[in-house]
């Protein structure tokens, strides 16, 4: 059974000077409004409602933070004594590109985003959210060069995937690997990205989602594994 099933929810922000003050992992998902994003934390979770998944793309205007570790935890967020359970956060970025969310709120989400992704200590990667029929989109480009610098990597995860038959779905996936290979450092040298293809409805790719996931909060390690390891150290 994953541990991302623990995931419970934690805390929610609008300003960065607000952020938690833990010092734990976190991996964030950020994706163009009705991408499928919210639907995809909630599957890896197997929790319905642990986001809101709205018919109304770009309702999601706050930076969402779940726990993970410590069933309970969740519960007691503001009980110092507790939050030495949590091992990583799982954060749900707001959506972008919603036409119709009005400008005042769109420069505020840019500035949150922006200043989250390239200067939040914390996070250790990023899951883009795309879907598979128009990946790639300005906006996501645009994600994808603000994180870049931090040499932290990304995962893509193009949903929808059940949308698209075996041809057109393989042609996707490599057009998405090409496109990434096309970022590289000062030095030549490709970033860390990485991709695969994701469908919530049939249940495509959720395992290789999960064990990415858990790679890169390190949530694969065994506890008790690694509290041996401190000791003889």
């Amino acid at each position: 059974m994953s541990i991302l099933l623990q995931a419970r929810f934690f805390t929610t922000v609008n300003h960065l000077r607000d952020l938690p003050q833990l010092t734990v992992p976190e991996v964030a998902f950020a994706g163009r409004s009705n991408a499928g994003k919210s639907t995809a934390i909630n599957i890896l979770c197997n929790q319905k409602k642990l986001c809101f998944a709205s018919k109304t793309p770009g309702r999601t205007q706050h930076i969402n933070f779940f726990s993970i570790g410590g069933a309970h935890v969740g519960q007691h967020r503001k009980d110092e004594t507790r939050q030495d359970e949590i091992r990583a956060l799982l954060v749900d970025l707001p959506g972008y590109g919603y036409a119709e969310v009005p400008g005042a709120a769109k420069n505020h989400w840019n500035i949150l985003l922006g200043n989250y992704v390239q200067k939040r200590d914390q996070l250790s990667a990023l899951i883009l959210i795309m879907d598979s029929r128009r990946p790639f989109t300005d906006l996501d480009r645009q994600m994808l060069e603000w994180f870049a610098p931090t040499g932290r990597p990304i995962h893509c995860l193009l949903t929808k995937a059940d949308k698209l038959n075996r041809n057109e779905a393989t042609n996707a996936l490599r057009e998405a690997k090409k496109t990434l290979a096309s970022y590289v450092d000062r030095a030549g040298n490709p970033f860390p990205f990485t991709v695969q293809l994701f469908s919530a409805l049939n249940r495509t790719g959720i395992e290789e989602a999960d064990a990415m996931i858990r790679a890169l909060t390190g949530l694969d390690q065994d506890p008790a594994m690694e509290d041996t390891q401190e000791e003889q150290n």
